[in-house]
């Protein structure tokens, strides 16, 4: 069996409330697409994240429509799996799962219900792809991580699998053990034991964590275009993209062949190009800017290169600045036609002490915008509040957070079910 899995797509995201990245997208899908046609993979599986936001653009929605039609047009053969993850609206995916499903695309949004009276006999069934070189067990993003429905799933599959095929589990959760380094929410991340997953697949291809490893494996792995690992590999692909600049690592594919049940997997990574870098100017291993003509000379030299991407000022304290500096550089940048674009979160240089008594975090504008999760701002000003139950609060927020969740698909369907029932009122002719 072979598989290429991705995860953590991120469509329709917009860079510093600022910049689209459509672009970007469509440069790695035609990486991908030339990465289906050299390998031929059995199936091609997305872990999670379709979006970047749970109530997508119309843009974004018809960007992600056309590219996973054009591959299905492309590679007829090839099994397309897709699962939502936790940046998307389960209920939202859904309702479009049985369109996907008449051009043979297999979408799953809602994970299965916490309440056994609620699941049908053979539940599991909905979430298995069977293949006839092996099983995919594709589990969309749960709120609560309740990883017993997951050995359920895998359960199933090994009184279908009466060959010894091999098993593949999509899921889209934080593991134990996991570097979320440049994930936006590593303060509050709750993550569940590899043992929870049990032991009923051959390669997990996970989503959620962006940096790109294989769990219970060295990171410097990451440098090795190969690795072979025994059955029960747990694999983090990694985001499409570098979803901030603090993702400096490098971002690849996942190329897996399994032979077996409880056999080898062979891991290809496919480095990613990614068609804009992240930046810090002056590099770090100059002076920091101590003007604006300073800044502007490092973007010319940037530019002169034929580079392109994000860059981030690393400006001196003391630097005489006027008030609105961070326009002036927007306007600067305006000439490189968009192909290098400004990241606001300026790295101070040389910063004086600050007084004993005055020991208190300093956000910028630009750091809190982008903090969009509360919990990521209580996680970093935690050290004012030592009275304070951090878990016990991050425990209290999911449960708010899954609660507003069912309100709104509850209220989704509720809207659906209407709309429904108006248009087949509509459409009853009158006698």
């Amino acid at each position: 069996m072979k598989i290429i899995h991705t995860a953590d797509l991120h469509l329709g995201q917009i860079m510093y409330q600022y910049y689209d990245r459509v672009d970007e997208h469509r440069h790695f899908f035609n990486q991908l697409m030339g990465w289906c046609e050299e390998h031929r993979p059995d199936a091609l599986v997305v872990s999670g994240d379709i979006y970047d936001i749970p109530q997508p653009s119309a843009s974004a929605r018809e960007f992600f429509n056309s590219t996973f039609v054009t591959f299905r047009q492309a590679f007829p053969h090839m099994a397309i799996v897709v699962t939502a993850g936790n940046h998307d609206s389960a209920s939202r995916i859904k309702a479009d799962s049985s369109v996907w499903h008449l051009s043979g695309v297999t979408v799953l949004g809602n994970a299965p219900s916490a309440d056994p009276n609620q699941r049908r006999e053979h539940w599991e069934d909905d979430y298995i792809v069977e293949l006839p070189s092996g099983f995919i067990a594709a589990m969309p993003f749960m709120g609560n991580n309740r990883t017993e429905l997951i050995v359920a799933l895998t359960d199933r599959i090994a009184q279908r699998n009466t060959d010894g095929r091999p098993v593949v589990l999509m899921a889209h959760l934080a593991v134990d053990g996991c570097d979320p380094l440049g994930h936006d929410d590593v303060g509050t991340l709750r993550c569940v034991t590899t043992a929870a997953l049990g032991m009923g697949f051959d390669y997990a291809a996970l989503g959620h964590i962006h940096r790109p490893q294989t769990l219970g494996h060295d990171i410097a792995d990451e440098s090795q275009p190969h690795s072979s690992y025994p059955a029960g590999a747990i694999r983090y692909s990694g985001s499409a993209l570098h979803v901030s600049c603090d993702e400096t690592y490098p971002h690849s594919v996942s190329l897996v062949e399994l032979d077996r049940r409880g056999g080898t997997v062979e891991l290809t990574r496919l480095r990613i190009d990614e068609l804009r870098h992240f930046y810090t100017l002056p590099a770090t291993d100059k002076p920091a800017a101590h003007s604006l003509n300073d800044l502007y000379a490092a973007i010319d030299s940037l530019q002169s290169k034929g580079l392109r991407g994000y860059i981030r000022p690393r400006i001196d304290y003391g630097a005489p600045l006027p008030t609105d500096f961070v326009n002036s550089i927007y306007q600067y940048l305006e000439k490189t036609g968009n192909e290098l674009r400004l990241n606001p979160k300026t790295i101070w240089e040389n910063i004086p002490p600050r007084e004993e008594n005055a020991e208190r975090p300093i956000f910028e504008i630009a750091d809190l915008q982008q903090m969009t999760d509360p919990l990521h701002f209580i996680a970093e000003t935690r050290q004012q509040y030592p009275e304070l139950d951090f878990e016990q609060l991050k425990a209290d927020f999911e449960e708010i957070q899954n609660e507003l969740r069912r309100q709104q698909e509850s209220a989704d369907n509720k809207r659906n079910a209407k709309k429904n029932a108006s248009k087949n009122n509509e459409s009853t002719p009158t006698l």
